[in-house]
């Protein structure tokens, strides 16, 4: 049987990255294959659910007032699991917990990386089988090396991040990375149990067709948002439509196919939710360091989104992202208000 050699596994990825970095300690390649084992595990369960007592609420409600459904604790607890076994965690932050957890052990408090995670994001789709995902990020801690991590480790502005990435969950399981040097896609062959690179080096298209966002909420939207809209809805071929409405309901799911294919999404603050609705760190960071990674924007509106500085754990946001040429227009609408 012939083998394709050019076909890399997420672990032959990272060693081979490592190879290009002689002096590097192979930590964080480390954590993201750990970060690869839970997501694998949760994929397990996720393509089951329907079959076991997984699916629904949990009974409780977490820090940020809703409904926590079972496959959330199921994957929130996989991911603590691999990364307090491992030696690259110092601690960690989740949407799920009210605060951050610190692994005080001497191999953790040596580490030099702390994460951050959304557990399941879209987890409100799970009952319908509408594709869903784990969304993380990872910071070089700035605590003193040899002691338990702090709050600040994990209140760093999104510019200091060195990784983050996603795990799709839908017609096939996907995980997508990025550090400084790239974003790259790899997808579960489930015949080998192992992520295979099959989206080297993704480019975010700089421009688009699609634009992602409620229209449902649209009168509780600032000026400046419904004018562009009402732009997206009168393109055509003479100033560069038509655009076509795609919404899901999983962020996961919008942000990947406009980074694949080229587009834009929006999670406006609304009258209801001033502050926006999404979290800064779990999940508009690690989208806005992939976004513009791969050359695409990511703002609040008002700012660049990695250059926030958090505040609180569970810090709340608005969020535009997508394709360079589409944001730059989007900028322009929310200027004149």
């Amino acid at each position: 049987m012939n083998v394709n050699r050019k076909v890399l596994t997420l672990d032959e990825f990272t060693l081979q990255q490592l190879r290009n970095f002689p002096h590097a300690t192979g930590e964080l390649s480390n954590l993201l294959r750990d970060i690869g084992l839970a997501a694998k595990r949760v994929n397990v369960e996720v393509n089951k659910a329907g079959l076991v007592d997984i699916l629904g609420d949990a009974g409780t409600v977490n820090v940020q007032g809703e409904d926590v459904k079972k496959l959330d604790i199921y994957a929130n607890n996989q991911l603590m699991g691999v990364l307090s076994h491992g030696i690259s965690c110092a601690g960690i932050g989740s949407e799920e917990l009210p605060e951050f957890v610190v692994f005080d052990d001497e191999a953790s408090n040596n580490s030099k990386y702390v994460c951050l995670f959304d557990p399941l994001d879209g987890s409100g789709n799970i009952d319908v089988n509408v594709s869903i995902g784990t969304i993380f990020c990872v910071y070089r801690r700035i605590s003193e090396k040899g002691k338990p991590c702090t709050r600040e480790d994990f209140l760093q502005p999104g510019r200091n991040m060195v990784a983050a990435g996603y795990i799709i969950y839908g017609s096939s399981t996907m995980m997508v990375y990025a550090t400084r040097r790239g974003v790259n896609g790899f997808t579960l062959d489930p015949s080998i149990g192992e992520f295979t690179l099959s989206h080297p080096n993704i480019k975010c298209p700089e421009t688009g067709k699609i634009y992602s966002v409620n229209h449902g909420n649209f009168f509780q939207y600032e000026k400046g948002v419904q004018a562009y809209i009402d732009a997206c809805q009168k393109k055509n071929k003479d100033n560069g439509g038509p655009y076509t409405q795609r919404y899901i309901g999983s962020m996961v799911a919008d942000v990947h196919r406009n980074l694949i294919k080229g587009g834009i999404f929006m999670y406006p603050a609304t009258i209801d939710k001033p502050k926006g609705k999404l979290r800064l760190l779990y999940e508009c960071n690690p989208f806005a360091f992939i976004v513009e990674v791969a050359g695409g924007k990511a703002t609040n509106g008002r700012q660049r989104i990695l250059d926030v500085q958090p505040t609180e754990l569970h810090q709340r946001s608005s969020l535009f992202i997508g394709s360079r040429k589409m944001m730059e227009e989007l900028e322009t609408y929310l200027a004149r208000s």
